[in-house]
């Protein structure tokens, strides 16, 4: 194409006075940038697939049902949720840095990656950071730091010095090796100079069944998975793990008001695979920021213990990167190796 456009404007230029010649080639170097604001117009012409890590039904593939579905309404296309559950979304992230970057097929990223980018550093096929191109943030919500009612301690200081005065005695549930339960709860230990027992189970359902019955004697859990049984009473929240305290349970402090520092949090957003045109990119950010904006998609989020966490692609990415680097240091310090 480019050769075919030079030759034309050699014979024109011969043909043509200067002025005319000028406007022409100007006009054909803006042919490949008009061409790409055409196509980011047009888009989307067909169906988007939006590739989701977790199974049906998940506080994650709900709110991407949710913001798919808001993306529908506004802009004329099925944005349809794909569920690819398996190596801890390795699977689902893996799917879509092969797919052509057209916009077309979409990945729902989560603080899940930012954490594998690390733990599976040796075996992973791709690179988060130069293989996905963030587009924009979704939501982000708190862990909760919970004990069994009958647990002596009932605040963090008081759980800090039982777990200093019993080292290797409390017995930590995870939902496996590497999971937001498990690093939660090893950033905590890092922090605290505690020692307590990482116990791997196969999700977090069943480190929380335990965690009622006795068995266990603290979970690091999401949100989602643990509200309700805090606000019936049968769980004790000693506290969230992002920065500032939840509005969900407003009495509930934050690890940050007696371990300085301490952040952690369940996040949501939407990634691309590389080299998707950046008109494209812009497009889709500046729709799904206008979806978070409107109070009845900030509600229903709020359902999950969420909060909306709206963002530039270029905000997003610099969060990524960040998080990485937090969960590389976790994962080093605990010597955390995959399940």
């Amino acid at each position: 194409m480019k050769r075919r456009v030079a030759g034309i404007l050699e014979m024109d230029a011969m043909k043509l006075p200067r002025r005319q010649f000028l406007h022409l080639a100007a006009g054909a170097v803006a042919l490949p940038a008009l061409s790409c604001i055409a196509w980011a117009q047009a888009y989307p012409s067909r169906p988007v697939r939006i590739i989701v890590g977790f199974p049906g039904g998940s506080a994650s593939d709900t709110t991407a049902r949710l913001i798919g579905q808001s993306l529908s309404e506004r802009l004329g296309q099925p944005f349809v949720v794909e569920n690819r559950p398996g190596a801890a979304s390795n699977i689902a992230a893996e799917a879509v840095v092969r797919a052509p970057p057209d916009g077309y097929t979409l990945l729902l990223v989560t603080s899940v990656n930012a954490i594998n980018a690390k733990l599976y550093e040796s075996s992973l096929s791709f690179d988060l950071i130069h293989d996905i191109a963030p587009v924009a943030r979704l939501a982000r919500g708190p862990g909760v730091m919970e004990v069994n009612p009958m647990f002596p301690a009932k605040t963090v200081p008081e759980f800090i010095a039982y777990a200093k005065a019993n080292p290797g005695k409390i017995n930590m549930a995870t939902a496996g090796s590497g999971s937001m339960l498990h690093v939660y709860g090893e950033l905590f230990k890092m922090m605290a100079g505690v020692d307590m027992v990482p116990v791997p189970y196969r999700g977090a359902p069943p480190a929380v069944t335990d965690l009622l019955g006795g068995r266990v004697q603290v979970v690091f859990d999401t949100f989602a998975a643990s509200i309700e049984f805090v606000r019936a009473g049968k769980l004790r929240a000693l506290a969230v793990t992002t920065a500032t305290r939840s509005p969900a349970l407003p009495d509930v402090p934050s690890l940050n008001d007696f371990l300085p520092g301490y952040d952690a949090s369940t996040w949501l957003g939407i990634g691309a695979p590389k080299n998707t045109p950046p008109d494209l990119v812009e497009k889709l950010n500046k729709e799904i920021n206008a979806v978070l904006a409107d109070p009845s998609m900030e509600a229903r989020i709020a359902n999950f213990g969420y909060t909306a966490f709206a963002s530039s692609s270029a905000e997003f990415g610099k969060f990524i990167a960040e998080d990485i680097q937090k969960w590389a240091k976790v994962v080093k310090f605990a010597g955390i190796r995959p399940d």
